[in-house]
């Protein structure tokens, strides 16, 4: 089978384990905060289904993405739950390794925002639950901007975003004017490399799927993110991803980011971010092209067709993916750290939107993802930071690593671009869609 060699190619080898006993389930996640909250809340669960036990297995991403597509695509069984994104639900889908979704009345299921709803399901039917959704934002201390002699403009170019951070810097005192992903992985630095190429117009792909790596738009994009990174960019940020850049700008070690809209909540959550009160929220930016890098992701919980404790793990599903859910976290941890981007009552919801002054900009990126157009030129993929195809799990990864390097100063960036197009053309090549 094709595709399950291709994703066997993109996974490390993983151990396999016999399948979960009835009534026990094993759930795969990720370990961004969200999920960490979902976890702390386990007892709730467990009180309203004392009959079914709850084992967590929380991975870092990369590792994550690892473990949970070996085990899909050997059908293992080693998870009864899986922490999955947009780029695996149609595909796995397809291939029947997801089991389909159907819940009750009380799960109000028109409730999910459309364009969430129609990432996780295939012919009208949902294979995935969605636990949060986001797209790309810019965050930013308002107090260094100011300090700096900036204002961040209603729709900011790259070209301000590299001034600014280059005046807000201060190594003396631990302050770096940007952070951005520098850590290997096709949902670590190539989603935002993906996106910020996206805002220069550049593409992976022409209509005929050769690749684009030797363009004048790449070479723009990526010169510009190493310079910046460079001259205003934290040490080591080659081994800095989502979770890592999350922490600097809690610590108040960034004065900008610009990275997933579900961050939002984190950095002005006073208990844990100590610059909760200074943080303002732009449009990601664009270079003059009107393309401002909207992606669309979504953390969502399926249930891989190889479990043998279904409607256990649907159990869980519906209630962590449900609106009493998104209530609970609100009471216990503040309506600030509710999932965010799944479901339209949210944004109706009053308590949030006294809470979350990054609610309505969370929600107009949201809207503003066209995942059919990523780039203002032509293309033959759909996926804003991220192309649609079981191949990029492995082409992603690749061209990660090169790029990685030239953070870490061990490459160049015309050297990474050339091997970026080598490589791909190889793999495309191979995998058929070119001659």
């Amino acid at each position: 089978m094709k595709t399950l060699s291709l994703l066997l190619g993109a996974a490390s080898a993983a151990g396999l384990t016999t399948a979960a006993f009835a009534e026990e389930i094993t759930i795969a996640t990720v370990n961004n905060n969200d999920m960490i909250i979902m976890q702390g809340l386990t007892d709730e669960f467990t009180k309203a289904h004392p009959d079914i036990t709850v084992n967590w297995v929380t991975l870092e991403e990369n590792v994550l993405r690892e473990r949970v597509t070996t085990d899909i695509a050997t059908q293992g069984g080693q998870y009864d739950v899986m922490t999955i994104g947009t780029l695996e639900v149609p595909i796995w889908a397809s291939q029947g390794w997801l089991e389909p979704l159907e819940f009750d009345d009380s799960y109000d299921v028109d409730d999910l925002m459309p364009a969430i709803r129609g990432a996780l399901s295939v012919d009208g039917t949902l294979y995935a639950a969605p636990f949060y959704g986001e797209s790309a934002m810019t965050m930013y201390r308002t107090d260094l901007l100011e300090a700096a002699g900036f204002e961040m403009p209603d729709s900011p170019t790259w070209e301000f975003i590299g001034e600014a951070a280059r005046a807000m810097t201060d190594r003396d005192a631990d302050i770096n004017g940007i952070c951005l992903r520098g850590k290997a992985g096709w949902g670590e630095n190539m989603a935002f490399i993906t996106a910020l190429a996206n805002s220069y117009g550049a593409r992976w792909f022409d209509e005929n799927w050769q690749p684009q790596f030797d363009s004048p738009e790449w070479k723009a994009a990526l010169q510009f993110y190493i310079d910046l990174m460079k001259d205003a960019g934290p040490a080591g940020a080659s081994s800095n991803g989502f979770n890592e850049n999350l922490t600097l700008f809690q610590q108040g070690k960034c004065g900008m980011w610009m990275d997933a809209t579900v961050a939002a909540g984190f950095v002005s959550d006073a208990n844990n971010s100590t610059v909760a009160d200074k943080v303002g929220f732009a449009l990601f930016p664009d270079a003059g092209t009107g393309n401002h890098g909207n992606w669309l992701w979504v953390w969502s919980l399926a249930i891989p067709a190889s479990s043998d404790a279904k409607e256990a793990a649907k159990t869980f599903v519906q209630w962590a993916t449900s609106k009493d859910y998104a209530a609970l976290v609100g009471e216990k941890e503040g309506w600030a750290l509710a999932p965010p981007g799944t479901r339209t009552s949210l944004y109706d919801n009053p308590d949030y939107k006294a809470v979350a002054a990054f609610a309505e900009p969370t929600l107009a990126a949201i809207n503003a993802a066209d995942t059919s157009h990523p780039s203002v030129q032509p293309v033959p993929y759909t996926g804003g930071q991220f192309v649609s195809i079981p191949e990029f799990q492995n082409i992603g990864t690749q061209v990660g690593q090169l790029f990685a390097a030239v953070v870490a100063g061990q490459s160049t960036v015309d050297d990474a671009l050339a091997q970026a197009q080598s490589v791909v053309t190889r793999e495309m090549t191979r995998a058929g869609y070119i001659k």
